[in-house]
């Protein structure tokens, strides 16, 4: 039972990331839709490359969009409309009428005219009242048809123009006199009915949007369907209108049956192995070319966490409106990713994540092309992201190469422009503006995972920290130092490609150890006094070689990265404190004297950048050491020290080459040649 308890302890990273890749899997499986995938892809106005398709079962052909919203439109604007009306206005009217015909006309007018002038006014409210008088004008089309609704009881039929609006009122008393001769009395009877007409008539609008909506519910999302076995396309025939709409029926209608237990269980086993297959390379990619990431379970853990929230984040939006499926930051992945890790790291899980989206968006193909290129640009033109105007100009770039893509393949499928989607340029100019957020975005995943980007390392550059501040005050030699080899250490690093911003932060703080007993170290020896002289040589060598384990309490102390903290340890690899060692073999000629009590703790560099460093910071300090120096000292200077070291196996562990190191070479003569202002040697 011991045994399997240690076995498990030594090997509980490799069971971490077990449990990791299966609990991530099963995430994505849990998010992604169980139905069946259709098994064919075809493109609008492209042939059809497999072979002849015959309908599988029978199915029912979908209206188009566009039909849809047609026919919504219409039944929206050949609505019926529904009118209340007031019964007792037209009595009201007819009663007061009387009373004020009295008052209007003059008794002396003869009987007959009286009495036809009378029947006149009756036949006018006739008139307004047959169908009723409006209370406002409304927008309608004349021919919309009506309904006069008495009640919940429908009393009469006909056409809007068929209702009297309250301006029009004169023109029906106009025709009225007209048709009975008495033109004359127009004046009379206008001045009348002014202050006598009141309307019968007011628009429900709740009830006829209820009826608009009753009959946009029946709207049948269908129109004929397709028998079992009948041909559907041939091989070679361009997919285009009635076909093409045909197809997507059939593969709605395959996507969205009900699957019985057997097959449902069969999909979901199926997308679980394409998940964890393609989770698998992602492991197995860290593996073998990022192995310093595969063995920091926090960094595969960052990496595994960042590409499950993507497939998340994409998920919401495609059940919410798969519309809006563009205004999602993918290339804030490879931004991310780039920021903490490299450049190739960020691209294959950007391909890897978008390939895992292509199970949940529609028009997949076009989706997967549209973000993988935009990951490619994002990658090819992000660098320096610490500087704000890179970014920007990158979102920008991105943007333009998303709306470039998304408008090629509009034409190809639609042929022109006219039916262009231009609201997803919209989307696009979104998904540029939330992709910004990667800065905020980052700064959080350094709190939250404990790593560091280049932002962190433009902040820990500054002289002017609590660390620096407190290193140039207890040893300004050895500040003085760490600022030279920064500057030697940067200008190789961009000889190389290697990460310059990092090793300038390296460089910075490789020495702060050395404030623990500043006067040990001859930079920071002011006096001339040497504690040294009262010191045995195996004394002196511990306390050089023990400002690297003191660097790396301070830095710990003061919450310092661990990429930085890599430079403390390494600066010196397992090198030997020379000058002490021979000292010692004088001192003791007779002993048997055992290196390692002479050497530094190590590790050696494993990284360009913890490689630069030591080569940088070995060049600095010896060259305080040459006495008149020339071009051809100074050449040979350089060549032997690091030559030296790999002789010494130094640089073993390190993913640097021999091109590299002679290109530091020569970036480091030219550097300190500068540094003492070396003329050309003339020949004598």
């Amino acid at each position: 039972m011991k045994d399997f308890i240690n076995k498990l302890y030594r090997n509980h990273s490799l069971i971490y990331k077990g449990l990791l890749f299966i609990c991530t899997t099963f995430l994505i499986v849990y998010l992604f839709p169980k139905s069946g995938k259709f098994k064919y892809n075809f493109e609008k106005g492209k042939p059809w490359q497999s072979e002849s398709l015959q309908a599988p079962f029978d199915f029912a052909i979908k209206k188009t969009d566009k039909e849809l919203v047609l026919e919504k439109k219409s039944i929206s604007d050949n609505a019926v409309l529904y009118f209340d009306l007031d019964n007792s206005i037209k009595g009201k009217v007819s009663d007061a009428y009387e009373g004020v015909f009295k008052t209007t006309f003059s008794d002396t007018l003869p009987n007959y005219l009286s009495d036809k002038l009378f029947n006149t006014g009756k036949n006018i409210i006739s008139e307004l009242y047959s169908y009723g008088v409006l209370n406002e004008n409304y927008d309608f089309p004349k021919d919309r048809s009506i309904v006069i609704l008495d009640g919940r009881e429908k009393i009469q039929e006909g056409f809007y123009s068929s209702l009297i609006k309250q301006n029009e009122v004169k023109s029906v008393i106009d025709d009225v006199l007209a048709k009975k001769g008495l033109s004359n009395f127009e004046t009379k009877f206008v001045a009348l009915f002014f202050d006598l007409v009141e309307p019968s008539l007011t628009y429900n609008k709740t009830f006829t949007d209820k009826v608009v909506q009753d009959d946009l519910s029946r709207i049948s999302f269908t129109r004929g369907s397709v028998a079992k076995e009948t041909l559907i396309v041939s091989k070679g025939e361009v997919v285009e209108g009635d076909k093409y709409q045909i197809l997507k029926s059939l593969q709605s209608e395959y996507e969205s049956q009900v699957w019985n237990e057997a097959s449902y269980n069969w999909v979901l086993f199926a997308y679980t192995l394409l998940v964890a297959l393609a989770l698998l390379m992602l492991l197995l990619f860290l593996r073998k070319y990022r192995v310093e990431v595969f063995e920091n379970n926090t960094k595969v853990t960052f990496i595994f966490f960042n590409i499950s929230l993507m497939i998340f984040i994409t998920t919401l939006v495609v059940n919410y409106d798969s519309k809006y499926i563009y205004i999602v930051p993918i290339c804030i992945l490879p931004l991310v990713f780039k920021a903490f890790f490299d450049a190739r790291l960020g691209l294959f899980a950007h391909v890897l994540t978008v390939l895992l989206l292509g199970f949940i968006v529609p028009n997949s193909y076009e989706y997967m092309f549209l973000q993988i290129i935009a990951g490619i640009v994002t990658i090819l033109t992000v660098s320096e992201l610490y500087k704000r105007a890179n970014l920007f100009i990158s979102v920008g770039q991105i943007t333009l190469i998303y709306i470039i893509a998304y408008f090629a393949f509009s034409v190809i499928h639609e042929g022109s422009v006219e039916t262009l989607k231009w609201e997803t340029f919209i989307w696009f100019v979104l998904c540029g503006l939330a992709t910004l957020f990667v800065q905020p975005l980052i700064y959080a995943f350094e709190k939250l995972f404990g790593l560091v980007s280049d932002v962190s390392l433009l902040e820990l550059s500054d002289t002017n920290t609590k660390l620096l501040k407190e290193l140039s005050n207890k040893a300004p030699g050895t500040f003085h130092h760490s600022l030279n080899v920064a500057n030697l250490a940067e200008a190789s690093a961009n000889e190389i490609g290697a990460n310059a911003m990092l090793v300038r932060v390296g460089a910075l703080y490789h020495d702060i150890g050395k404030m623990k007993n500043p006067t040990y170290y001859t930079e920071n020896q002011s006096t001339g006094i040497n504690p040294h002289d009262e010191l045995s040589s195996k004394e002196s060598a511990r306390i050089i070689t023990d400002h690297v384990i003191n660097g790396i309490e301070i830095a710990r102390k003061n919450n310092l990265p661990d990429r930085v903290i890599d430079f403390i340890r390494t600066h010196h690899g397992t090198s030997v404190v020379y000058y002490f060692y021979k000292q010692q073999q004088k001192d003791y000629p007779e002993e048997n004297i055992d290196k390692i009590d002479f050497s530094y703790p190590g590790p050696k560099p494993f990284s360009k950048e913890t490689a630069i460093l030591m080569m940088c910071d070995s060049i600095e300090a010896a060259s305080k050491s040459l006495k008149e120096p020339t071009s051809t000292k100074i050449e040979a200077f350089v060549e032997n020290i690091i030559n030296k070291q790999i002789e010494e196996g130094q640089f073993l562990n390190a993913n640097i080459t021999f091109k590299e190191i002679q290109s530091i070479k020569k970036v480091l003569k030219h550097k300190l040649a500068n540094i003492y202002h070396l003329r050309i040697e003339y020949p004598e």
